[in-house]
């Protein structure tokens, strides 16, 4: 199989800072193929094919380990948030996850299941409602503008339930951002990043950052904020069949609150993305990763 460039010539992330010991060598896989890779005490990284011995790209940005199989462009995209002074940046965990990637990304998407899923939390009965926001397209990336819901709890540093105004933005197939009204500061925004590493076709690991204005809350509370909604969205996700993200319209019946996902899988058709997809995985299934990584 030969994989398409809009998934092959990406950065992926495989770790968050955190998590990475200068020295300390780390095994892992993406797109199926075996990595190994490595920092040095100035945070250079350095990765390795444990198939072929060849060495993978790699670079330390934006509080991740990115690594690439591929040809990727220098850097990948900009957020001018992680340099402004008054934020607080920190992983808040690394996610292992029975589905693809694709699926992950989406669900992060999808404002319809707060009251479900994150009752209490994002959403509550009687506010069900998904307001109608805007879609649109800018510099090759996609946007969910003017999106609003109710919250009952919106971050850690929260005291009361707030109207929370969201900017959903998704810069790669992989990769997402969240800017959504700080508490603290509500002119402002919160910037949760979720930078998803693709294991195979239908596994992933998805890894968060938050880029944070709350000077109040520990990080062990930040974290424990976020890793108990992503907890709840693992039942989500795990009960996703297929595993894969279909790209067919006529797979899967939307609704008006669906217009980000439409959206979305439409850009990935646009891209050229058939890794990770139910097409993909139902014509070659797990043959088309092996078949890859011996290449």
């Amino acid at each position: 199989m030969t994989m398409e460039s809009a998934v092959l010539d990406e950065w992926y992330p495989v770790a968050v800072i955190e998590d990475v010991k200068p020295g300390v060598a780390y095994s892992t896989r993406l797109l199926g193929v075996p990595i190994e890779y490595r920092s040095d005490g100035a945070r250079a990284v350095q990765a390795t094919r444990t198939d072929t011995g060849r060495p993978c790209r790699a670079q330390l940005r934006l509080h991740t380990v990115w690594l690439s199989l591929g040809d990727p462009p220098a850097r990948p995209f900009a957020l001018p948030e992680f340099d402004e002074s008054d934020r607080r940046i920190l992983g808040a965990g690394s996610f292992a996850v029975h589905a693809s990637g694709l699926r992950v990304i989406e669900n992060f998407l999808d404002m319809a299941h707060f009251p479900y899923v994150h009752t209490g939390l994002l959403g509550e009965e009687p506010h069900t409602e998904v307001a109608p926001y805007r879609v649109e397209h800018e510099d090759g990336e996609l946007f969910a503008r003017d999106c609003r819901f109710y919250q009952p709890m919106s971050a850690a540093s929260a005291q009361t339930g707030i109207d929370a105004h969201y900017v959903y933005r998704v810069a790669r197939p992989f990769t997402a951002m969240l800017y959504k009204t700080s508490p603290q500061q509500p002119s402002r925004r919160d910037v949760i990043c979720l930078f998803v590493q693709p294991v195979d076709e239908s596994r992933c690991v998805a890894h968060t950052v938050l880029v944070y204005l709350d000077d109040a809350t520990s990080d062990s509370g930040l974290r424990l904020f976020q890793q108990t909604i992503f907890g709840q969205d693992l039942m989500i996700l795990s009960n996703h069949m297929p595993r894969t993200l279909p790209l067919d319209p006529a797979f899967e019946v939307p609704t008006r609150a669906d217009a980000m996902s439409i959206a979305y899988r439409r850009w990935l058709r646009e891209r050229g993305v058939v890794y990770g997809t139910f097409s993909a995985f139902s014509a070659s299934g797990a043959s088309a990763a092996s078949s890859f990584a011996a290449h």
